[in-house]
C-alpha cells in the first residue's frame, strides 16, 4: 500500500479494529521501513559506545549490550521521533477513540542465550486510570521467531481480567527479576513470527511472554512502548507520570 496522509493517520480497517478487541492484538506488517531500522538500530549502539555513556544509558561496561535501555524517548530525539510514528498515531487513535500519549519505551537488545520474560500482564507493571494502555512491539531484526525468542501471546486472554502474578518458576528460560502470570493456561499460548518493520500492537491485559534466545549468532532486538489515552493518568508509578504526545 502506498502511504498516505489518510492510510498512516487510519491505517486500520472495521475487521481489524474490531479483530483486535476480540483477540486483544494486531499485527501491523512493515510499519516501518527496514533503512529506519537499520539507522535506529545504529543510533542506539553508538549511545553505549560513547566513553563515557550518557548518564541515563549507562550500565556495566559487560552489559552494554545486554541490559534493555529504559525510556530512550525520554532522553534521545531519534527514540520519540520511533515512539510516535504516523502508523503507530493512527492505529492508536482507532484502537483507543482519541489521541494517545507515551509512558514508557524500552529497547531490547536480547543477545544469543539470554532469557526471555515469563508470561505476564503489562497492567501489572502499569497501572492506569481509565485502563486504556496499548503497547506497539517493534521488530527490528530481519527474522523474530521461536528459536531467537518471539513474543507468546494468548489470543483473547485480554478479557480474564488482571490476573495474579508470583515468582517466576523457570529460571532457565525466564529472567528471575519479573513475575509471572499464575493460574494461566498455557496451552494456549502462540507464537508472533515477525519480520523486521513489522509493529505488534497488544492491549494491557494480554497474557503474553517470551522464551530464551536459542539461536548461535541471531538476536532479538525490539523497541516497545507503551501507551495510555490522552487524558489517562498512571497511577502508582511516579516515575511514568510523565506523558509524551505523539503530535
Amino acid at each position: 500500500m502506498i502511504a498516505t496522509k489518510s492510510n498512516l493517520l487510519t491505517p486500520l480497517t472495521e475487521e481489524q479494529v474490531a479483530q483486535f478487541h476480540k483477540d486483544g492484538y494486531i499485527l501491523i506488517k512493515k510499519g516501518c521501513s527496514p533503512d529506519l531500522i537499520d539507522a535506529y538500530n545504529g543510533h542506539i549502539y553508538d549511545i553505549r559506545n560513547q566513553d563515557p555513556m550518557p548518564q541515563w544509558a549507562a550500565c556495566e561496561e559487560s552489559k552494554k549490550y545486554t541490559l534493555r535501555l529504559f525510556n530512550p524517548h525520554k532522553h534521545d530525539s531519534f527514540s520519540r521521533q520511533m515512539m510516535k510514528l504516523p502508523v503507530i498515531r493512527g492505529t492508536l487513535a482507532q484502537l483507543m477513540g482519541r489521541e494517545a500519549s507515551c509512558v514508557q519505551s524500552m529497547y531490547f537488545y536480547k543477545e544469543p542465550g539470554s532469557p526471555g520474560q515469563a508470561s505476564h500482564q503489562d497492567y501489572y507493571y502499569i497501572k492506569n486510570d481509565p485502563m486504556t494502555m496499548i503497547a506497539a512491539w517493534t521488530a527490528l531484526e530481519d527474522k523474530v521467531d521461536e528459536e531467537n525468542g518471539c513474543l507468546w501471546v494468548i489470543p483473547g486472554s485480554h478479557d480474564l481480567g488482571l490476573l495474579p502474578h508470583g515468582a517466576v518458576t523457570n529460571l532457565e528460560e525466564h529472567e528471575s527479576w519479573t513475575d509471572e502470570t499464575q493460574g494461566a493456561d498455557l496451552s494456549k499460548n502462540i507464537p508472533v513470527i515477525m519480520e523486521k518493520g513489522d509493529i505488534l500492537f497488544f492491549h494491557e491485559l494480554l497474557i503474553h511472554s517470551s522464551n530464551k534466545n536459542r539461536s548461535q549468532d541471531r538476536w532479538r532486538r525490539s523497541y516497545v512502548c507503551h501507551y495510555i489515552r490522552e487524558d489517562a493518568v498512571v497511577t502508582l508509578r511516579e516515575d511514568l507520570r510523565e506523558k509524551y504526545p505523539l503530535y
